[in-house]
Parts: C-alpha cells; sequence; structure tokens
C-alpha cells in the first residue's frame, strides 16, 4: 500500500497572534456592550409619550434615565483606572498572562450579572465597575503585543485587528436582541459568560508575549521579526519615563486625537440601541441588529484603511507623520460632518441609521491615526503610553450617558437629541485640527532604553 505524504502547511504564528487579538478585543466588547442593550429590557419604560405595553422578557427595575446613565458609566469608572498600571503590567509581566487572567474573572462576573440586579442597582454598579476595573488592561496589553510581533510594514493591519472589539458590537447587540425575545434578558448574560470562558482558553493556546518565547514558531519567522523591528524594540524590563512621556508635546497631541475618537465611539456604543428602540421606534432585536450595521462598517473600514497606509508606507510616498496627519480627514473630521448632519436630518428612521453608518465608518481609519500613533512615539512603552491615552479616553464613556441623560431626562423625543449630536461632532473635530499643529509620527528620544536612567521631577526642579 502506498502512502501519500501531504506538504505541512506553515501558519505564520503573527498571523495567529493577530487572530488572537481580534478575538481578545471581540471578547472584551462582548463583555463591556451587552449591558447597553440588555438594560432596554430590564428597566420600565421611560418614554411617557409613548402608552404601548412592554413584552414580558423578565423582571423589570424602575431606574431612572439617571441610573441607567450610571449603570452604563460605571464600566468605564473602573476600566480607566487600570489602563495606566495595565500597560506598566504587560511590559514586565507580559500581556499574555496578564490579559487572559482577566478574560477569567470578567467571564464570571458577566454570568453573575442577573443575580446582582436582583439584588439592587448598586449591585450592579458594583459588577460593571469591577469588570472594567479587571478589562482596563485589555488595549495596553494588545498594544504591547503589536510591538512586539508586528514588522513595521504590517503594522496597519495588525492594529486593525484590535478592531475585534467592533466586531463584538456586532455580534453582541443583534444576538442578545434574538436571545432576550426567545429566552429572556438573564440568558443574554448567561451566553455572553460562556463565549468569553471558552475564549480565555484558546488565548492562552495561542499566543505567546513574542516570538522568542512562543514554541512553535520557525526560526525563519522569528529572525525576520526581529529583525525587522531591530534595536527600537526590546524585551528588557524598565521602568517607563514617566515624565518625559507627559512633557511631549507630540503625545498630547495623541491624547487629544484619542479622546475625540473614543468620544464618539463610546457615544454611539452606550447610546445607539435606547436612540434606535425608544425615539425612532425599532423593536428590540431590530434595534439590536441596526445599531451594530455601524460599527460592522467601522471594523471593515479599518482593516481597508490600514492596508492602505501600510501600503503608503511601503511605497515610500509618505512619512509616517503625513500618514498619520491626512488620515485625520477621514478618521475625525468626516465622522464629525456626519454627526453634525444627523443632528438636522435625523428625524427619518433610515436616514439617521444611514448617517451613523457612514459617521462610524470612517472613523475606522482610527486604525491609521490616534490607534497607532503609540506604536510610532515610543514602541518600547507602546502599552503604557496606550494606557494612558486610554485612561484619559475612558472618561468619554461615562460623560456621553449623562450628556444624554441630561437632554432626555424630562422628555426622550428626538428634538432632545439634537445638541447630543452636534456636541459630538465638534468633539471629534476639534481634537484633528490640534493634532495637525502638535502631532507627530517619529520615534522620541526618549523611547532608546539604552538610555540615562529618567530624571526625577525632583532634580529637575
Amino acid at each position: 500500500m502506498v502512502f501519500i505524504t501531504l506538504p505541512k502547511i506553515y501558519v505564520p504564528r503573527r498571523l495567529n497572534v493577530a487572530i488572537m487579538l481580534f478575538m481578545g478585543c471581540f471578547l472584551g466588547y462582548v463583555m463591556r456592550t451587552n449591558l447597553s442593550i440588555n438594560i432596554i429590557a430590564m428597566v420600565e419604560n421611560t418614554n411617557h409619550s409613548s402608552t404601548t405595553p412592554l413584552p414580558d422578557y423578565g423582571p423589570r427595575y424602575n431606574w431612572t434615565a439617571n441610573d441607567q446613565a450610571l449603570l452604563l458609566g460605571a464600566y468605564f469608572y473602573g476600566y480607566m483606572l487600570t489602563s495606566i498600571p495595565g500597560g506598566a503590567l504587560a511590559e514586565n509581566l507580559g500581556g499574555t498572562r496578564v490579559l487572559g487572567y482577566s478574560f477569567l474573572l470578567t467571564g464570571i462576573l458577566t454570568g453573575l450579572t442577573p443575580a446582582a440586579a436582583a439584588l439592587d442597582k448598586w449591585a450592579v454598579f458594583v459588577l460593571r465597575f469591577s469588570q472594567g476595573f479587571i478589562q482596563g488592561v485589555l488595549y495596553p496589553c494588545c498594544h504591547n503585543l503589536i510591538s512586539k510581533w508586528a514588522p513595521p510594514d504590517e503594522k496597519g493591519k495588525f492594529v486593525a485587528s484590535l478592531m475585534g472589539g467592533t466586531f463584538g458590537t456586532v455580534i453582541t447587540w443583534p444576538a442578545s436582541g434574538l436571545i432576550i425575545q426567545s429566552l429572556g434578558w438573564h440568558w443574554a448574560f448567561y451566553v455572553a459568560a460562556i463565549v468569553i470562558l471558552c475564549g480565555m482558553i484558546l488565548w492562552f493556546i495561542f499566543v505567546a508575549d513574542n516570538p522568542g518565547k512562543h514554541k512553535t514558531i520557525s526560526v525563519e519567522e522569528r529572525e525576520y521579526i526581529e529583525k525587522s523591528l531591530g534595536v527600537n524594540v526590546s524585551n528588557k524590563k524598565r521602568i517607563p519615563p514617566y515624565w518625559s512621556i507627559m512633557t511631549s508635546l507630540p503625545f498630547w497631541g495623541l491624547i487629544l486625537l484619542h479622546y475625540g475618537s473614543m468620544w464618539g465611539l463610546f457615544f454611539l456604543l452606550t447610546a445607539t440601541p435606547k436612540f434606535l428602540s425608544e425615539v425612532l421606534g425599532f423593536n428590540l432585536s431590530s434595534a439590536g441588529f441596526i445599531a451594530s450595521l455601524p460599527h460592522l462598517v467601522r471594523m471593515l473600514c479599518a482593516f481597508a484603511f490600514g492596508s492602505l497606509a501600510d501600503w503608503i508606507r511601503k511605497q515610500g510616498w509618505l512619512t509616517v507623520t503625513g500618514i498619520r496627519k491626512i488620515f485625520c480627514i477621514p478618521s475625525h473630521i468626516l465622522p464629525g460632518i456626519f454627526l453634525i448632519i444627523l443632528a438636522y436630518f435625523g428625524k427619518d428612521a433610515y436616514v439617521s441609521v444611514a448617517l451613523m453608518t457612514i459617521s462610524l465608518g470612517f472613523n475606522g481609519a482610527a486604525s491609521v491615526t490616534n490607534l497607532q500613533n503609540a506604536q510610532d512615539l515610543a514602541p518600547n512603552y507602546a502599552g503604557t503610553l496606550y494606557g494612558i491615552i486610554n485612561f484619559l479616553g475612558t472618561t468619554s464613556g461615562f460623560f456621553s450617558p449623562m450628556l444624554v441623560a441630561a437632554f432626555t431626562e424630562e422628555n426622550n423625543a428626538i428634538e432632545n437629541w439634537h445638541w447630543v449630536f452636534i456636541i459630538g461632532g465638534l468633539i471629534y473635530i476639534i481634537p484633528a485640527l490640534i493634532f495637525w499643529l502638535i502631532g507627530s509620527g517619529d520615534i522620541q528620544k526618549w523611547n532608546d532604553f539604552e538610555g540615562k536612567k529618567e530624571t526625577t521631577i525632583t532634580e529637575k526642579l
């Protein structure tokens, strides 16, 4: 008998890591966004002009608009606290373990949400705060891993893999809507918990902190990655030069640019299901599906913009700084303009959906601007830099629900949303204009891990 030996197909391990980064962000957003749509089935009607009886998806709670804003923002209160130390933890303990164990803990807490709701709204607040606190390490860990695994000409595609969070929104909202209508809102939390815990197992199987620690990587691929990164990236442990970071003008340009993008994203994450269901009149499953559409388009555009930027960089047509600043037009300027248009032409339900989709779709170019700029300024401290900008950007996660509550507390009608969209558009546009003045794509001198010990603030004074 003749046996035919099939040639072994080698899958680049950095591709596996990129896929796992996509999955990790997906899991983070499954946990982060499920409350945005589940809460619609958990509360009593807040639209005083509607007399339609609410369907029975489980117990409903008398949580006011401000209570709901508090619960939706609770995750972000906790999330921002661990964003900064998350980068340092990843750089010193390894992004694989730090992020993997965070999935384990947040998966368990997601499954406990129905029990917390039965106790009191403050129990839900504590639980969501804890989830955010544990998951604050998510993106700092991801950026740390990208700095170790992504060759310069592939950075755009690697950073675009972080749009797995967007895909998490795309899947979670319609899936939660269907689960709620079929089984009740309790199961929307249980299913999410199971998915997160299963993903955690895959994470530990496929991810390593750097190519040198991966057990099955080929010598050729490891040497290629390490050679492409050159001397700008080190695996040595060192305390980040916080004074140099916080006194860097290009870094402040990045902080503002990231805040503008995060405001638009978190606003649409927390408010869109409520706007579509309670203001425009879509049913729960339709609201979940339609609310996820802008995030699907954002994810697809992120890969397209990321690949385009990588190609332009490889051709040498623009400097890295030029690429970052030009792509601010689709990532910030155009999304802001379309939100302002929505403020004036949002009375038609399908026009509103189209404008939100176009706005967030263009913001997919953030994979080339604010989401990638930390890798430019200091690849050795990419996790720390992203932790800092994420700490500040996350405040938009609880400020935007407060803004919505302030304008819709008395009556949740389309007219009450006008200034919400105007303010959101301006917060997109103004940071981009500032970044054009002070932003940069050049490696900063304080990235040099062999440089002299950071001068203390006391010595400087």
